[in-house]
Formats: C-alpha cells, sequence, structure tokens
C-alpha cells in the first residue's frame, strides 16, 4: 500500500514520535539521509507560498533528490485535465508529488489514482506539515509531549484542525478558542478525540483566557487567510482573540508564542509578543524544513 499525508490520521502515535525524533536527527546533521537520492518530487503550487516552498524544495535537495517544481497555470489540469489523469502522468515520471491547493478533495482524488505518496502541503482543511514542524518545535522546548498543554485562539482553520489531529496523536491537551461561528468542523474534533494518544485530549472553548491558562504554548494564525471575502467582519469577531502579552501572561512562566506565518503584527498578534524574548516563531519556521524531511523518508522508505 502506498502512503500518504493528507490529514495526519494517517500516522500512529508511535510513528509520529519516530519521525519526530528522526527529525531532531536531521536538524543536527543535514546532510544524514540520502533516502531520495536519484529520485525525483514534484511539488505542485496553486497557492502562493515561502516557508512551504523554501523547505520542500531544499528537503528534496538535502535528501539528494530533484525537486519539480509545478504552478497551476504552467500544468493541463488549468486547462480541464482531469485529476485522475495528472495523478496517473505523474505517478509514470516521479517517485512522489506535495500538493499545496484548496480543496482537500482535490488532494484526495490524486492520492486515490497515485501510485507514489502524496503529501498535503496545504488545503484548505489541513495543514500536516506545519503541525508536524510546531510538535517538534515543542518537543525541542520542554521534552516530553504526553501531557503538554498546547493553546490556539483565532479562526478555527486548516492549522486547528491540524493541530487537534496531530497534537491528540502525540498525547498533548490541545485547548482551542474561538468564536462560535468560526469553530473547528466538528469532524476534525471527532477524528481528533478518536485517534487521541495517552493523556491526549481536544477542547474547545470560546474565552482565549480559558485555552491559555496553564498553556506551554500559545499559538495564533492569521485573521484572513487566501480565499477569505468577508475580511473586515473576520477582524471584527477575531479582536477578543489577539495573542498579546496579556494573554501569554496567563500561560505557564515558561511558556511560548507560535504562530505558522505570515503574520500580521497589531492583528492577530502584537508585535512585542511575534518577536520578543517567549517567541518561538523562527524556530517554527525552521522546523518545517527538518519535519518534512523526516516525512519524506519515511513515505519514501515506505513505498
Amino acid at each position: 500500500m502506498t502512503r500518504h499525508l493528507l490529514t495526519g490520521e494517517e500516522l500512529t502515535g508511535a510513528e509520529l514520535t519516530s519521525l519526530l525524533a528522526r527529525a531532531e536527527e536531521l536538524k543536527a546533521d543535514r546532510h544524514a539521509s540520502g533516502a531520495l537520492a536519484g529520485k525525483s518530487v514534484a511539488l505542485i503550487f496553486e497557492r502562493p507560498s515561502t516557508r512551504t516552498r523554501v523547505s520542500f524544495e531544499v528537503g528534496v535537495f538535502e535528501l539528494g533528490g530533484h525537486a519539480v517544481i509545478l504552478r497551476q497555470d504552467e500544468m493541463q489540469i488549468s486547462r480541464g485535465e482531469s485529476v485522475r489523469d495528472t495523478a496517473l502522468v505523474l505517478s509514470r515520471f516521479v517517485h512522489m508529488v506535495g500538493v499545496r491547493t484548496g480543496p482537500q478533495e482535490v488532494l484526495a482524488e490524486l492520492a486515490e489514482h497515485a501510485s507514489i505518496p502524496v503529501v498535503n502541503m496545504l488545503t484548505r482543511d489541513h495543514h500536516p506539515c506545519q503541525a508536524l514542524a510546531d510538535l517538534l518545535t515543542l518537543r525541542e522546548r520542554f521534552g516530553d509531549l504526553d501531557g503538554l498543554k498546547l493553546a490556539y485562539v483565532g479562526d478555527g482553520n486548516n492549522v486547528a484542525h491540524s493541530l487537534m489531529v496531530l497534537g491528540a496523536k502525540a498525547g498533548m491537551e490541545v485547548a482551542v478558542a474561538t468564536p462560535p461561528e468560526l469553530a473547528p468542523h466538528p469532524l476534525v474534533g471527532q477524528v481528533a478525540g478518536a485517534s487521541a494518544e495517552g493523556s491526549g485530549v481536544v477542547t474547545l472553548t470560546g474565552d482565549p483566557a480559558t485555552a491559555a491558562q496553564g498553556a506551554a504554548a500559545v499559538y495564533a494564525d492569521v485573521w484572513v487567510s487566501m480565499g477569505d471575502d468577508d475580511a473586515e467582519a473576520r477582524r471584527r469577531v477575531l479582536e477578543p482573540y489577539r495573542l498579546d502579552e496579556a494573554l501569554l501572561e496567563l500561560a505557564r512562566p515558561d511558556a511560548v508564542a507560535l504562530h505558522c506565518l505570515p503574520a500580521h503584527p497589531g492583528e492577530e498578534i502584537t508585535e512585542g509578543v511575534l518577536y520578543g524574548d517567549r517567541s518561538a516563531v523562527w524556530d517554527q519556521a525552521e522546523n518545517r524544513l527538518h519535519a518534512q524531511k523526516a516525512l519524506m523518508e519515511m513515505l519514501a522508505t515506505a513505498s
């Protein structure tokens, strides 16, 4: 069976722990693995990207492979070729494919027909590679993730979904605070709860202070994402969910601030928190590279 990473549900708790440990090894020695030697990886970008584009392309290179960068307007899929046909063709050319797109359904259809691993580099519903980097950052800071509390405040979006799924698998307490109208999808909460391991648990609240209380990390994401057409209304409803100094003070004394970037200081996070001593944001960004290398190595050797 070809293995994919579409939501993070595909990993067991043990596999997740092993992947994060391997990411630490690859961070210590960036050229320790040649898992993609002689292989090519197609990276499809239907959405703009900075961290995803650079980290995946560099990661493929450091694993000994060749990255083929494909933009939507460069592919026949933009002229009506089916996702199924695209999957069948790419499976004859390359050894793995990463996709950054909108609908989760496009990714799922590609994986259904591909005979090579498919990696979710971002969809509207899930962002598992970001969550892997987030967990790696917390593991570096605090050691064992089991029982560690992570607070997420803001929009119940793709990042929140992936933190719920993978955080629960890691045995963490993931507290998500959102306005009721921007709550995470109920099915994601059910999946996260069903896959929780150890002391893993997901809680939902409308109160950011409740979520942040006693947390080892407080996490923010942008209030207006690509494709959102109700920007001003979203900013109004999310105003109480800003990650500022007062909210961070409710967390543990050694708590860190997290943000997946790009950030808008003054909106979802204050400039003082983003660039302050308690920010682990730049470690998160760097750890995209190392976590994704461990992931690609795992998929390449399993398929």
